[in-house]
């Protein structure tokens, strides 16, 4: 393979366009998040991502599950933890059969802040998709991203 085989051209373009996708998307739920309701994506994220645990058997994330939930490194999860902790919206707490282990749980005001911030998120999310459909070049990509849940476009 050289630097101008076809293919690889290729799956540049499409990683490319891949790439351009998630930008898109992100910069339009931060804007949306954090002038409705003063609040990052991440943070949208980690909120939502630690609101679906459950107590019981494995129903707890350890830091670094959430650190792969979220998509960031095990120090800038401990980070971001701490500034929503510090605004009340989590708490840590020690695992109950595993002292080292250490979880963390949305506290009430902070699914609070979840399930007002729950409509920008999606309202956002959803305006993001409707624009990229109207791009050749990452019409495909949408339709790929809607059907990895099922979902039907509304009409």
């Amino acid at each position: 393979m050289t630097a101008t085989d076809p293919a690889m051209t290729a799956l540049a373009h499409s990683w490319s366009a891949l790439s351009l996708l998630h930008g898109r998307i992100e910069s339009s739920v931060e804007r949306a998040l954090q002038a409705e309701h003063r609040l990052s994506a991440r943070e949208y994220s980690l909120l939502d991502v630690l609101s679906r645990q459950h107590d019981g058997e494995g129903g707890h994330l350890q830091m670094r599950q959430v650190a792969d939930a979220v998509v960031l490194s095990q120090s800038a999860t401990t980070r971001l933890v701490t500034r929503l902790e510090d605004r009340g919206l989590l708490a840590r707490f020690l695992c109950p059969t595993d002292r080292r282990g250490i979880y963390t749980d949305v506290s009430e005001a902070g699914l609070r802040l979840l399930e007002e911030a729950r409509p920008t998120h999606n309202t956002a999310l959803r305006e993001a998709l409707d624009r990229a459909a109207g791009e050749p070049a990452l019409a495909p990509l949408v339709t790929a991203v809607e059907e990895l849940q099922g979902e039907a476009r509304p009409v």
